[in-house]
């Protein structure tokens, strides 16, 4: 009769020392973007709304401008369980979960509204989100760092011959490295800090990021000429380490799920407000030439680029044949998604 009860006495303690550790759980999130940018304001917005939620029984902070790490050491930091959570673009994440980089692909999105819906919609949700946990990683929602424009110091930018011979930095991933090769540029990865010095002193003639990074970024400062292409969709995936993801209590997750989900919505529209003004300011001042696509200049784009479709149809497989993927197995994932655009057309 004591053994049992010092046995209930020892089981009580514990799950109140465990109560207690999860009472004063300290999170670290960690991302690539400037302080200053939607994105970051998006996701220290997270991290309120997740301790109030929460009663202070969970605290997030959030670490901009990759001060814990590249986008790639975030994710391996993240998976080994070092780092709670991070915000990686989907470049990088195709490093890991090779699905994400149908997100990525050149002129694939026929427009925001478009793109935005069918990334909201459950069932595509699934079918990207699920593989992340084989990795040690829980998907709960996306973050985004805008669309790609182009921004360079030789010439204007309206045709695929016009980018023909141009040292572009870019991401260190291959949809890009491949789109670039496919317009008959020279991409060339390299780390970001190092763009600005690498556009001032000529060791590169341009860089591709959405046209908000590279005014804050000042770039634009040391480029003639910019093209808003809005050529990919630059989005992100928050991802958390999947033990500690399993540390929370469902009503927890859920709470992380939503926050997510509102967080996204008050970064896009900053974003889409951040950007207009940037460009009215950069516009005013005159010292860079602004270009922007006509439906014919970005239909020649896309007719460039088309080869990679096709080829990232091949690379990124099938959708998994398993019964709660219902009709969508055995689909690939680009067809799955072009019917998805289709739906929200």
């Amino acid at each position: 009769m004591k053994r049992i009860a010092l046995i209930t006495v020892l089981s009580v303690l514990l799950m109140f020392t465990a109560s207690t550790a999860l009472a004063e759980m300290n999170l670290k999130l960690g991302m690539p973007a400037p302080p200053s940018h939607p994105h970051t304001i998006g996701n220290k917005w997270f991290a309120d709304y997740v301790e109030q939620q929460t009663d202070g029984e969970i605290t997030i902070d959030v670490f901009p401008m990759s001060q814990l790490g590249g986008e790639r050491s975030m994710a391996e930091q993240v998976q080994g369980g070092t780092l709670a959570m991070a915000d990686i673009t989907t470049a990088v994440m195709s490093n890991f979960v090779p699905q994400v980089a149908m997100m990525d692909l050149p002129f694939f999105w026929p427009s925001r509204g478009v793109a935005y819906s069918v990334l909201a919609d459950s069932e595509f949700k699934e079918m990207i989100f699920d593989p992340f946990r084989q990795k040690g990683m829980v998907a709960i929602g996306y973050g985004e760092n805008e669309w790609r424009d182009l921004t360079n110091t030789k010439r204007v930018v309206q045709k695929p011959e016009d980018v023909k011979g141009l040292k572009i930095r870019v991401m260190e991933a291959p949809v890009y490295l491949e789109t670039w090769r496919a317009l008959g540029a020279n991409p060339t990865p390299m780390p970001f800090p190092e763009v600005y010095n690498a556009l001032q002193q000529g060791v590169i003639d341009a860089q591709e990021n959405p046209i908000m990074t590279s005014v804050l970024m000042k770039f634009t400062e040391v480029c003639d000429y910019a093209t808003i292409m809005n050529y990919c969709l630059s989005a992100s995936i928050k991802i958390v380490n999947i033990d500690i993801w399993n540390q929370l209590t469902p009503e927890q997750q859920e709470i992380f799920r939503q926050g997510a989900q509102l967080a996204i919505k008050k970064i896009r529209e900053g974003s889409m407000q951040k950007t207009m003004e940037l460009i009215d300011k950069i516009k005013s001042e005159g010292d860079i030439k602004i270009t922007h696509l006509t439906p014919e200049q970005r239909a020649a784009f896309e007719n460039a680029v088309k080869p990679i479709h096709e080829k990232y149809k091949e690379k990124l497989g099938t959708i998994p044949d398993k019964e709660k993927y219902g009709r969508y197995a055995g689909m690939s994932y680009i067809e799955m998604a072009r019917e998805k655009m289709e739906q929200y057309k």
